[in-house]
């Protein structure tokens, strides 16, 4: 049986759940392949994410939600920061009726369907930025790749044009699905 959009946000958040836990407290300022965020900087706006969900799904606005997650989150325990909000986005998009609910997001209402898919790939990606940045395994569960894949493929000019990503990366033609799904995102493997 293929897995529920929710199951596999719920199985990338888990993967980076382990990256984190492997992270070294002098690793926290080390750079990052995403611009010039920080490892600190970059797991902190995971935990954001993590955190909008689960109000975006509850049917808050944006404004609602105001800066209620400006600023560092972390604290000094970023892993049981980063456990809390990975339990609190899974449950979000578990709910019943969750792939169905609107969420009004930055960049427009959208089904909880498409939300999930893309904070699947946000998480699944900065997974493997935290990785790189700490010199950790980098290789991506490859049905997770495939399942990202699937959910960017259809998106892929939409997303560009967002400028949700940095520029594209070229690749060759014959690259494996993990090379590819990076230069999607703007990754140099």
């Amino acid at each position: 049986m293929k897995p529920s959009l929710a199951d596999l946000h719920d199985r990338a958040l888990k993967a980076t759940r382990n990256i984190v836990h492997e992270i070294a407290n002098e690793e926290y300022d080390w750079p990052t392949p995403c611009g010039d965020w920080t490892v600190r900087e970059l797991l902190n706006h995971v935990v954001s994410g993590n955190l909008w969900a689960s109000e975006l799904m509850a049917g808050k606005t944006i404004e609602e939600v105001g800066g209620r997650f400006d600023g560092d989150l972390l604290g000094f325990d970023p892993l049981a920061v980063y456990e809390e909000s990975a339990k609190v986005a899974d449950h979000a998009f578990q709910q019943s009726g969750a792939m169905e609910r609107m969420a009004a997001v930055s960049y427009g209402p959208v089904s909880g369907e498409v939300y999930c898919g893309h904070r699947f790939v946000d998480v699944l990606i900065h997974g493997w930025d935290l990785a790189k940045a700490t010199g950790q395994n980098t290789i991506i569960d490859p049905s997770l790749v495939d399942a990202a894949i699937a959910v960017m493929e259809p998106q892929l000019e939409m997303l560009r044009a967002s400028g949700a990503f940095a520029t594209d990366v070229e690749v060759a033609d014959d690259a494996d699905p993990q090379t590819q799904l990076l230069a999607w995102s703007g990754r140099k493997p």
